[in-house]
C-alpha cells in the first residue's frame, strides 16, 4: 500500500516541528512554513496545495502573538481565520483531508467544570476571535477535516511559558505568576504523536471521512499559571536557576493588552471515545520534557 502524502505547513513551529518526527514513518510529507508559504495570500496558499497534490493537508501555522494580535487584527485574521477556509476549499477539491488546530481561547473561562466540544464559543480576544473564525471557514466549506482544539501549548523549542520560566528562573531569585487561571499545560510533541494516532486510524477506516469533526486535545489534570511555574523551577537543576519562590498573583496584578479566559479546562472524553487516545497527566509531561 502506498503511503500517502501530507503536506504539512507550518514545520518550524512548536507542533509542525514535532509533528515532522511523527509523520515520517507513516507517509511521505512535504514541510513548508513562512516565506516559502505566505498565509496572508490566497494564491500562495492554492499553489502550494495544488502542486503538491496531498492526501492530507495539515495546518500547524498559526498567528500565535495572543497581545500583538489586538493591534495586527488583519494579519491575525489572514493567517487564522480565512487562510484555513482557503486550505479546507483546496483539500475538498482534492478530496483530502485537513487537519486544523484550534485553540481554548474561542471560550470565554466562565465555566466551573471542564469544556466541551459542543460548548457555545464565546472568545474574548481579537486572537480568540480569528482562531474561531477560522475554524468556523473549515466547517462551512464541508470537506472531510479534523480540528484539534489545543491548550497551554509548551515544548523544548519556540516561544512558551516553560521556556520564559526556565529562563527567568536563571535571572531572578522569586517570579510572580498567575494563579487564577487554570488550565491543562500541553507538550507540543504529545499533540503531534496523538494527531499522527489519529491519522493512522483515520487513513486504515473504510470511510475517513467518518471520523470529521472537532476533537479537544489536551493533557490530563489542571493547574494553574502559578502551579505549571512552581513544577518548572522545581523540576529545574538545581545548578542551573537562581529562583527560590515562586509567589501566586492575580490576574489583575498583571495587566495584559489581551483578556485571558480563567478557566480553559478542556474535556477530552470524546478524543478517547472516537480514538481510544488520551494523553497523560501534565506533570508527567513536564517530566519528560526536562529531562530530554
Amino acid at each position: 500500500m502506498e503511503l500517502p502524502h501530507i503536506l504539512l505547513i507550518g514545520k518550524i513551529g512548536q507542533v509542525g516541528w514535532e509533528l515532522r518526527r511523527t509523520l515520517a514513518p507513516m507517509a511521505r510529507v512535504t514541510c513548508v512554513d513562512f516565506p516559502e508559504i505566505d498565509l496572508t495570500s490566497s494564491d500562495s496558499i492554492r499553489r502550494w496545495v495544488r502542486e503538491a497534490r496531498p492526501n492530507i493537508v495539515i495546518n500547524a501555522a498559526a498567528y500565535t502573538a495572543v497581545d500583538k494580535a489586538e493591534t495586527e487584527l488583519d494579519k491575525a485574521m489572514k493567517i487564522n481565520g480565512v487562510a484555513p477556509g482557503i486550505l479546507a476549499e483546496e483539500a475538498k477539491k482534492l478530496g483530502a483531508l485537513l487537519v486544523h488546530y484550534s485553540t481554548d481561547y474561542i471560550f470565554d473561562g466562565t465555566k466551573t467544570e471542564p469544556y466541551v466540544e459542543p460548548d457555545a464559543p464565546n472568545p474574548l480576544s481579537a486572537y480568540g476571535r480569528t482562531k474561531l473564525a477560522g475554524d468556523e471557514a473549515v466547517r462551512a466549506i464541508g470537506g472531510a477535516h479534523l480540528i484539534f482544539r489545543l491548550c497551554w501549548v509548551y515544548g523544548a523549542r519556540g516561544q512558551n511559558f516553560m521556556l520564559t520560566m526556565m529562563r527567568l528562573a536563571r535571572e531572578r531569585e522569586k517570579l510572580r505568576v498567575v494563579g487564577d487561571q487554570v488550565g491543562c499545560p500541553t507538550w507540543s510533541r504529545m499533540i503531534a504523536e496523538t494527531t499522527t494516532l489519529a491519522l493512522k486510524q483515520v487513513v486504515a477506516a473504510p470511510d475517513p471521512a467518518a471520523f470529521t469533526g472537532t476533537y479537544h486535545l489536551a493533557s490530563s489534570g489542571v493547574t494553574s499559571w502559578h502551579g505549571f511555574a512552581d513544577a518548572i523551577i522545581k523540576l529545574m537543576a538545581a545548578g542551573g536557576k537562581k529562583c527560590t519562590q515562586v509567589e501566586a498573583i492575580t490576574t489583575a496584578e498583571y495587566p495584559t493588552p489581551t483578556k485571558r479566559p480563567a478557566y480553559s479546562v478542556l474535556s477530552c472524553d470524546k478524543l478517547e471515545r472516537v480514538f481510544g487516545l488520551r494523553l497523560p497527566h501534565w506533570e508527567d509531561s513536564l517530566k519528560q520534557v526536562l529531562e530530554t
